[in-house]
């Protein structure tokens, strides 16, 4: 997977809880001085998947709902989980119709991710999505959920001005608009 050695040992690993989605690790370790020290991991067991939605004229949709572990509302790209060992393309169309309705003709990888690396190893897929059709959604009863539709640079100016705080969101917003110079070149 990588090139570099580890500089850190595992001395002991005590599991601390354990549901359907995550797992919490407390861990015992020797720092890269040999230093010994402690982490706390959350273990997701699903990738996160997301997709950046744009038609013909760079319009996209974003999502809003309030986020209970937050405790406020926010703006994000459509998103959601893969479960380990299923393709991220087709977990990431399933959440694109499920969310907002739409459905796409043409699929490109845009990015991956890992969204909180100090204490997590969440690692993320996200798509752009071309040719859409529209439909109806079909929200999980989790989600209470809005779509808007605007122009990806508006969406661009949403992070800048910190509507949407969301990291998956924000990492693909601009890496989407750095596709976009890069595809009219």
């Amino acid at each position: 997977m990588t090139k570099y050695k580890n500089p850190w040992k595992t001395l002991r690993v005590h599991q601390v809880y354990d549901n359907a989605w995550i797992q919490i690790t407390h861990e015992e370790v020797l720092n890269p001085k040999g230093t010994p020290g402690i982490y706390g991991k959350v273990h997701f067991k699903n990738l996160a998947v997301g997709i950046v939605p744009l038609d013909e004229h760079y319009n996209t949709w974003l999502v809003g709902q309030y986020r209970y572990v937050l405790n406020d509302y926010s703006w994000e790209i459509p998103e959601g989980g893969c479960p380990l060992g299923t393709d991220p393309l087709l977990a990431a169309q399933r959440e694109l119709q499920e969310e907002t309705g739409i459905t796409a003709q043409k699929w490109t990888k845009l990015l991956d991710i890992h969204t909180s690396n100090s204490v997590t190893d969440e690692f993320g897929h996200v798509f752009i999505a071309q040719s859409l059709s529209f439909g109806m959604a079909t929200p999980e009863d989790t989600e209470d959920l809005q779509v808007k539709k605007l122009p990806i640079t508006h969406a661009l100016d949403w992070v800048m001005q910190n509507k949407i705080t969301d990291s998956l969101s924000i990492a693909a917003i601009m890496k989407t608009m750095w596709w976009i110079e890069k595809s009219w070149l």
